[in-house]
């Protein structure tokens, strides 16, 4: 695993205040079908942790343990500082959990909904409304407030869960496959909400199946395959676990075209277009070489360009059965 973050469950003791969660061990089987065999979780407070793996990887399950609704078989983990076995209750009112299907009740309206959460989190009558109106206007809804939820599009029925889910204030959120379905404009809407509330020291444990999201929003990242973390890390440490990062070099003149590929090596030439690619990790030490060795030979580039892998190409690796893969990771 890249990096581990270094934490210690002993006696459910963790040797880090700065961890939001903190798992060891987690094993989850339904029947014969083992769902979880033995996963480490560590979570910094404030940050996006996105869990990512095929469909029937067991990322909701994983959600579903550390939001207690379902036991793990073995293991153990804190949420919030809370014993996940020891104290339930006291993990259930640190959280709030946005599942993949809306808990939006569409036969009432989308003020309704609020205050029904509201009298859920036992707020007093005018609490529950300076909150229900705060979140609506934060979450532009305060003009659909009046309107019943079933007519919201399907942008507005998640803005409203998420919504719901802060009425109790919970410092660790779940989102669990929270843009499946959403166009690309709502999907970016709701990237913009969860900066905000990581902005505001709120942690958020993402589920996604899109890959770009984890990119775009995720301080770190778990790819979650045949029941363990097959590799965890930065998205840039994740693309560097994947070979194909190359430099394309395009020559406007043949002269250093001709004096770069000799100068250079393991070049892959193109004579047609005068290019040159040359494989690399993309660092700055590697792009750095690569520039003094073309002014050694006094061959100067038109165009540069820097080519890695992207999560995609990392995540079909990690999840393809490829053992060498995952054992480089470890």
């Amino acid at each position: 695993m890249l990096n581990p973050p270094h934490h210690k469950l002993c006696g459910m003791t963790t040797t880090s205040h700065a961890l939001a969660i903190a798992a060891r061990g987690l094993h989850k089987a339904y029947g014969e079908k083992k769902v979880l065999d033995g996963i480490d979780l560590a979570v910094p407070r404030g940050t996006v942790f996105s869990l990512l793996g095929p469909n029937g990887a067991g990322k909701t399950t994983v959600v579903k343990i550390l939001s207690t609704p379902v036991s793990a078989d073995g293991g153990q983990a804190q949420v919030a500082g809370h014993d996940l076995a020891a104290d339930p209750q006291a993990v259930r009112a640190a959280i709030g959990v946005t599942g993949q299907f809306s808990a939006v009740d569409g036969l009432i309206t989308g003020e309704e909904n609020m205050l029904l959460m509201a009298d859920l989190h036992h707020l007093s009558r005018r609490e529950g409304r300076r909150t229900a109106a705060e979140l609506l206007e934060r979450f532009d809804l305060l003009a659909a407030a009046s309107r019943p939820a079933a007519t919201y599009s399907g942008g507005m029925k998640r803005r409203l869960d998420i919504a719901m889910t802060l009425v109790g204030n919970p410092r660790i959120i779940f989102l669990d496959e929270p843009t499946t379905g959403l166009d690309p404009r709502s999907r970016h809407t709701m990237w913009t909400i969860v900066r905000e509330l990581v902005t505001d020291g709120v942690t958020v444990f993402l589920t996604t199946q899109y890959l770009e999201e984890a990119d775009q929003l995720a301080h770190r990242i778990a790819v979650l395959h045949d029941g363990q973390i097959a590799a965890e890390g930065t998205a840039d440490e994740l693309k560097r676990l994947v070979p194909g990062g190359h430099v394309r070099l395009r020559f406007a003149d043949p002269a250093a075209y001709r004096a770069a590929a000799s100068a250079l090596r393991e070049t892959t030439p193109d004579d047609e277009s005068l290019t040159l690619r040359l494989p690399t990790n993309g660092s700055q030490r590697e792009l750095r070489a690569i520039l003094d060795q073309l002014d050694s030979a006094g061959a100067e580039a038109a165009e540069l360009t820097v080519h890695t892998p992207d999560l995609d190409d990392v995540f079909f690796a990690l999840t393809s059965g490829t053992h060498q893969m995952a054992e480089a990771t470890r």
